[in-house]
């Protein structure tokens, strides 16, 4: 038979309702007698009853997570696990669990959003993106539920919560690192304009060659979405221009292990005779051959802070909201090259 709260008070020699203060850290209770129940609790096997407790306090105690691309697609993406360790990692602090949404396309992803939120299966969302013509998020304002965005919204900041990188100025960064090494001709391969987060970083390109007096070439910027085969495409576009780039600027790390073997292919060695620089400072970046120069998002902390934004709301609905901006850091590694 089960352990019951009465089991446990008369165990410890306490009321009943001392030991549902000891459960939900009142700080009504001293840390003595906590400390006692906690030990009478695990001596006895005593487990929460989580079901009866949501359902007391109206309360799931779990976040739905709206990711980027289909669920398979997600799981390539060396984002997507970091981030999600990052929001894990907030939400064992508070016993909240975390549910993904299911889909191979957007309209799947953004249907199984609405179930939740009509369900009432969860008491928040963290959207893992930030996008132009997206759903998800006029719909979750609309529906007036706790959400955090990670990434700049694009619409309507004042009125969202979200976490993100400074992905101009990080951009910017990188790329003039490049410059400072002496290269002139520098081309930018992004991934898809439509998320806020690629068209900040290929801001950020621009700007550092505008600052510096570098020319803006058109048939420098490129757009890539983790195809080996456009890899290959891509890099035999940029190696038969007039002048080829001695450097590339790319805004993913899987895109760059993508541009490393098809220039490995075409017997263009890094960083002898191109340079790449790329962003998040995955595990790929470090175990690559040359191992790559990256900006570090800090992924992790992204995540953490997006789950501590949304437990906040949700604890207390009236929390203004606000912008974090988690600092993105130089990692010199061997695949950039002094002119």
């Amino acid at each position: 038979m089960s352990v019951t709260i009465r089991d446990v008070a008369k165990a410890a020699n306490v009321a009943p309702s001392t030991v549902s203060r000891v459960i939900s850290d009142s700080p009504h209770i001293s840390d003595k007698t906590k400390r006692k129940v906690q030990k009478v609790m695990a001596e006895l096997g005593y487990h929460l009853n989580y079901n009866a407790r949501n359902l007391a306090q109206q309360s799931t105690k779990t976040i739905g997570i709206v990711v980027k691309h289909s669920t398979q697609a997600s799981m390539y993406n060396t984002f997507f696990p970091e981030v999600i360790a990052g929001i894990s990692a907030l939400c064992s602090k508070y016993d909240f669990s975390i549910s993904l949404t299911t889909g191979e396309s957007e309209e799947e992803i953004y249907n199984d959003t609405v179930k939740m939120v009509r369900g009432k299966r969860v008491d928040g969302m963290i959207v893992l993106y930030s996008k132009e013509d997206d759903k998800v998020v006029p719909y979750l304002v609309d529906a007036d539920i706790p959400f955090v965005v990670i990434g700049k919204p694009v619409h309507s900041q004042g009125q969202i919560t979200y976490v993100d990188n400074d992905n101009v100025q990080a951009a910017k960064e990188a790329t003039t690192y490049l410059v400072d090494l002496g290269h002139k001709n520098i081309a930018f391969i992004g991934e898809d304009t439509q998320f806020e987060v690629d068209e900040a970083r290929l801001n950020g390109y621009l700007s550092a060659l505008n600052e510096k007096n570098t020319p803006i070439k058109d048939e420098y910027i490129k757009s890539l979405k983790f195809d080996a085969a456009e890899g290959r495409k891509i890099a035999g576009e940029l190696l038969d221009v007039a002048e080829p780039p001695t450097a590339l600027v790319v805004a993913s790390d899987l895109n760059a292990l993508v541009m490393l073997t098809a220039l490995s292919e075409k017997n263009i060695k890094v960083p002898q005779d191109m340079s790449i620089i790329c962003f998040n400072n995955s595990v790929l970046t470090q175990v690559s051959n040359p191992p790559l120069t990256t900006m570090d998002t800090h992924i992790f902390q992204l995540g953490y802070e997006s789950a501590n934004c949304l437990i906040e709301i949700i604890d207390e609905p009236s929390t203004f909201n606000k912008s974090i901006i988690v600092p993105a850091l130089l990692i010199e590694r061997q695949s950039c090259l002094q002119m």
